[in-house]
């Protein structure tokens, strides 16, 4: 039998898919990618040895995931149309990187995801893999089968004894990870609806949040957080810390319509409790220890960078590039940030430096003020005079 390895979650389509595999001849190889999503990957591993799966994998990708996706997107302040911070699109070039690394180890001749035509991540699975390895056949029995829905799916699931959590009443596709959570389907297809309770998984609702406002204090070396309220914590502690206090505060929920590379406009859910913490964190840092001149080169990149992200081009040349010249901008941006969180609002309240360029002698309106005002009329004489006729 050909060899191919499936990257398997343990949902519905990649459940089903090891099933259709299996009936068009694959022996199929299941790959599951932990990146945070905080499931019982035993029994996920059993279920997909149950399904037919010849062999699982699990690979904790959690340090990796962290230090070459998370870290360099954050250091980009890179958001997709201004609203999504990229969580589901960043894991895919990681675990399509694996799948490569597991098909070598196997020999086996092709790969496989559960993702449809009509989204993202096939994007950024085939892309990634055919620039690790072209050679590589890619199959996509999403993009082939024959159900039309997501309730035709659950049918042929339950006629082939397929353990599913998935019911026609919830019907909700959630890709969960450490750093966010993406949720679509069901009633959400309609972008008129209020998105009800059962829909957020990561965030209390602003009604239920505490009614009194939280402060939180984040310690930046490097462009790398360390510490909340001045204890030092590993990566993976402080997001997942963040994640807690901002969750219970509301904060991190975004809805929004935004624009798929495949053409079509789609109605998605996120919740990214600590991204939302650490990204006003970070980019109000850069305001006070850039100067302004890099500051704004920087920030006119990172949209860019963020299509980079979102249309699957991790490792293309480009990316790798801007990767280089984010990095050097990070070697002074030290200090810490003051954060108020209130029923979904994360506002950035205060901040410090080492390396701050902020001077109050030349800022105050106080008697403690340096600036020579009298240099202002010179100057912008000098500034105007190109567009004097």
């Amino acid at each position: 039998m050909k060899k191919v390895v499936l990257a398997y979650s343990g949902g519905l389509d990649t459940s089903c898919a090891i099933k259709w595999l299996e009936g068009r001849g694959w022996e199929v190889i299941a790959y599951i990618g932990d990146v945070g999503q905080g499931e019982d990957f035993a029994a996920i591993e059993k279920r997909a040895l149950s399904t037919g799966a010849s062999k699982v994998y699990v690979g904790d990708l959690k340090k990796e995931f962290i230090d070459d996706f998370i870290l360099p997107t954050l250091h980009a302040n890179a958001s997709y149309e201004g609203k999504y911070l990229l969580a589901t699109a960043l894991t895919r070039p990681l675990i399509s990187k694996h799948l490569v690394e597991v098909a070598h180890r196997e020999k086996a001749g092709a790969i496989a995801h559960g993702c449809t035509g009509k989204g993202n991540d096939q994007v950024r699975f085939e892309v990634t893999a055919r620039i690790l390895d072209p050679k590589l056949e890619i199959v996509a029995p999403v993009r082939e089968w024959e159900f039309k829905s997501r309730e035709e799916e659950i049918d042929y699931a339950k006629r082939l004894n397929i353990p599913l959590n998935v019911t026609k009443k919830k019907v909700y596709s959630i890709d969960k990870n450490l750093w966010g959570i993406s949720i679509e389907c069901g009633v959400l297809e309609d972008p008129y609806a209020e998105p009800p309770k059962d829909a957020y998984q990561m965030t209390v609702s602003p009604e239920d949040a505490p009614n009194k406002p939280a402060y939180i204090e984040i310690d930046f070396e490097s462009g790398i957080p360390v510490k909340i309220d001045g204890k030092k914590y590993g990566l993976e502690d402080l997001i997942e810390r963040l994640n807690k206090v901002a969750g219970k505060n509301a904060v991190g929920r975004v809805d929004m319509v935004e624009n798929r590379l495949v053409g079509i406009k789609s109605r998605e859910i996120y919740e990214f409790p600590a991204a939302t913490c650490l990204y006003a964190a970070h980019r109000d840092l850069e305001s006070l220890v850039l100067d302004r001149e890099l500051l704004h080169f920087k920030q006119s990149l990172e949209y860019k960078y963020a299509e980079l992200v979102y249309y699957g081009l991790w490792y293309s040349q480009l990316k790798r590039s801007l990767d280089a010249l984010i990095a050097d901008t990070q070697k002074n941006v030290t200090g810490s940030v003051r954060l108020k969180l209130y029923k979904g609002s994360c506002a950035v309240v205060g901040r410090r430096s080492p390396k701050s360029l902020y001077k109050e002698e030349l800022a105050t309106y106080t008697e403690k003020d340096k600036f020579d005002q009298k240099l202002a009329e010179g100057f912008i004489r000098l500034w105007g005079l190109p567009f004097q006729k």
